[in-house]
């Protein structure tokens, strides 16, 4: 029986992941592209300056995540050093998946100024932390008052049943800013691994800002479609989508954003229009960020390299 429920867990998320590709292959051959494109070229630019404005604001308080674990490992590096290389890295996990941008990039910039890798692998956790905490608190309060709808192409879920699962995930937030506050022991251990625990009011403000980063991610894809589709059931594709790229392991969630975006809210607009949505998005949060973040790396790989040759010797005078 061991064996059976350790080989399901181990299969079950390649499955989820077939199963998910294969409906975006279905979606994608379904599509007039044609048409995906005059809808691209039909968005007001007052929009997407708009747009662009709040994602230059969420990445911004994204990478202040790491200001969080810069504090609670005592790190010792500047606060725009920190901020530089979150927004970075999280510009290199969206395009690239989270081993290259999230952990393997941080991993390298970090050391370069000077952390250990164990104090890295904490300041990433730090941050996972937050950013899971406050999807936890708005996916739930989203599926408990406003659950994602879905095409009848897709496999329809019992109302109860997604209210329920919002209050749980209401719950694990609670649980674990109660944990903060009121919790003997500070300390987490996993194996060899120890994590300091928050404080009651650092949680809070992680469980804040973790849901206002995912508030306001929402409102870029909202701002595109000029209201013509309510938030809520926008930020509940967002939120479906995200759970759906994670479990694909698509770098990027290529295809599957786009599929489960035309999935939920296919019935409320034209699917090209919402498609294209979808594509401007993707071009301001993924790709435009990306454009500065590379040039950012080669910089900062410049300088490391500057700083390697100007180092004096061991032994000789400095």
């Amino acid at each position: 029986m061991r064996t059976l429920w350790g080989w399901t867990r181990k299969a079950f998320p390649w499955l989820l992941a077939v199963l998910v590709l294969a409906l975006v292959a279905r979606q994608a051959r379904a599509v007039e592209w044609v048409e995906v494109w005059a809808a691209v070229q039909a968005i007001p630019a007052r929009q997407l300056v708009l747009a662009t404005s709040l994602a230059a604001l969420s990445y911004t308080l994204y990478a202040s995540f790491d200001l969080i674990g810069r504090h609670l490992t005592r790190a010792r590096i500047s606060a725009g050093r920190s901020l530089g290389t979150a927004a970075i890295s999280y510009a290199f996990n969206l395009n690239f998946g989270s081993l290259v941008g999230g952990m393997a990039m941080r991993l390298r910039l970090y050391t370069r100024w000077g952390l250990s890798a164990p104090t890295v692998a904490k300041v990433i956790a730090y941050s996972m932390v937050t950013n899971w905490l406050g999807y936890s608190w708005v996916a739930g309060a989203v599926l408990l008052w406003a659950p994602p709808r879905l095409t009848e192409s897709w496999v329809s879920s019992d109302l109860l049943l997604l209210q329920t699962l919002g209050l749980a995930m209401i719950l694990l937030t609670v649980v674990y800013v109660a944990l903060c506050f009121f919790s003997r022991r500070r300390q987490l251990s996993w194996r060899e691994h120890r994590l300091e625990l928050a404080s009651g009011p650092l949680a809070l403000l992680q469980a804040a800002l973790g849901g206002t980063s995912w508030l306001l991610i929402g409102a870029i894809v909202w701002s595109v479609f000029a209201g013509r589709i309510d938030y809520l059931d926008v930020l509940g594709a967002l939120l479906l989508a995200a759970v759906a790229g994670v479990l694909t392991h698509v770098p990027a969630g290529l295809g599957v954003l786009e599929a489960v975006f035309a999935a939920s809210l296919g019935d409320l607009l034209p699917v090209a229009e919402v498609l294209a949505v979808v594509l401007v998005y993707r071009a301001i949060y993924y790709l435009l960020p990306l454009c500065f973040a590379l040039p950012a790396y080669g910089l900062s790989e410049a300088a490391a390299r500057r700083r390697r040759r100007t180092r004096p010797q061991d032994g000789a005078p400095a």
